[in-house]
C-alpha cells in the first residue's frame, strides 16, 4: 500500500457513518469486518486493538461534524432534547455528508431535509421546521454580503418600472409559530461554550433550557444584519409581500400591487403603510444597488 492508497483508505474508514449508538460500524458496506480491514494498516498496542485505535478517529471525526451542526441549531436541540437531537443530526449527516472545505455549510440542507422527517417529533414537526429555518437564516444573515445602501438621491429616481434590490444578508421568513421568542430565549440561556460542546454523549449534561409556550400564529420575520449583529424584525403581511416580491426580481409597481392585493386598508392607509415600509427599510439599509457578479 503506497501513501496515496493509505490516505484514501484512512479517509474512507474515518468518515464511515457511526452506528445509531455512536460506535464504529463492525463491518463495511460490502460485508468486510472492520477489524480485519483496520489490522491491514494500523498496529495494535498493549491497550488497544487496531479496531479500537481506528474507532477513536472515526468517532472524533463524527463528533466534530455533529458538533459543527449543533453550534448552528441550539434552539432545535432545546426543543428536541439532546438524545433525539443527536440522533437527528447523525441521520442528517449520513444523507448529507460534508462536501465543502468549510464546516460552515454543513447545516445548510437541514431545514429542507427535516421537512420529510416528521418521525423525530411528529406532534411538533411544524414547530421544528420553523425553528430550523430561523436558525439557518441567522447563519445566512450573519455571513451574507453587505452592499452599499441606496442614497436619498437614488430613491428620488424610483418609479413603477424600477427594480429595487435587497441586501444579500436579508432573510425573509413566513412562519407558523412566533419562534423568534423561542430562539432568543435559548440564546439568552445558552453560553457559547455550551453550544460548541454540544457533541453527543461526550459533552457535559447541560441544564435543560426553559422554553416559552408556543401557539400557532402566523409570523413574518425579516432577519438582517446591522452593525455586525443579527436582528429579528417582525413585519406585517403587506411588508412581507412587498419585500418578497422585490427579492424575487419583481418591478416596484407590480410588487406594490402584490403586497396589497388582499389588503382591506383604504388607499390612504396603504399610502401611509408604504411610506412607513420604505422609511424603515431605508433606515436599516435594506435596499442596495444591483449586485455585480
Amino acid at each position: 500500500m503506497n501513501l496515496l492508497e493509505l490516505q484514501r483508505r484512512m479517509a474512507e474508514d474515518v468518515t464511515r457513518p457511526l452506528t445509531p449508538d455512536f460506535q464504529m460500524q463492525p463491518s463495511t458496506a460490502d460485508g468486510r469486518p472492520t477489524q480485519d480491514l483496520a489490522s491491514t494498516y494500523i498496529k495494535p498496542n498493549d491497550r488497544l486493538s487496531s479496531f479500537d485505535r481506528l474507532e477513536i478517529y472515526n468517532r472524533q471525526y463524527w463528533f466534530r461534524v455533529i458538533g459543527a451542526v449543533s453550534e448552528d441549531f441550539p434552539a432545535l436541540a432545546a426543543v428536541l432534547g439532546a438524545k433525539k437531537f443527536d440522533s437527528m443530526v447523525l441521520a442528517y449527516l449520513r444523507e448529507n455528508p460534508s462536501t465543502s472545505f468549510t464546516l460552515r455549510n454543513l447545516g445548510s440542507r437541514l431545514p429542507k431535509w427535516l421537512e420529510s422527517r416528521p418521525d423525530f417529533s411528529p406532534r411538533r414537526h411544524a414547530l421544528l421546521l420553523d425553528v430550523a429555518r430561523l436558525e439557518w437564516a441567522y447563519v445566512e444573515a450573519f455571513d451574507g454580503a453587505d452592499l452599499p445602501p441606496l442614497t436619498a438621491a437614488d430613491f428620488g429616481d424610483l418609479g413603477a418600472a424600477s427594480s429595487l434590490f435587497l441586501q444579500p444578508h436579508l432573510q425573509l421568513l413566513d412562519l407558523r409559530y412566533p419562534v423568534d421568542e423561542l430562539v432568543l430565549a435559548v440564546h439568552r440561556q445558552t453560553a457559547p461554550s455550551d453550544i460548541m460542546s454540544n457533541a453527543v454523549t461526550e459533552r457535559k449534561q447541560a441544564k435543560r433550557t426553559r422554553l416559552p409556550a408556543m401557539r400557532r400564529s402566523q409570523t413574518h420575520l425579516a432577519v438582517h444584519r446591522y452593525d455586525n449583529s443579527v436582528y429579528y424584525r417582525r413585519i406585517d403581511p403587506e411588508a412581507f409581500g412587498l419585500l418578497s416580491a422585490l427579492q424575487s426580481g419583481t418591478l416596484l409597481g407590480q410588487a406594490l400591487e402584490i403586497a396589497f392585493s388582499k389588503s382591506t386598508l383604504s388607499p390612504e392607509q396603504q399610502a401611509a403603510k408604504i411610506q412607513e415600509y420604505f422609511a424603515h427599510a431605508a433606515e436599516l439599509g435594506w435596499f442596495c444597488k444591483r449586485h455585480q457578479v
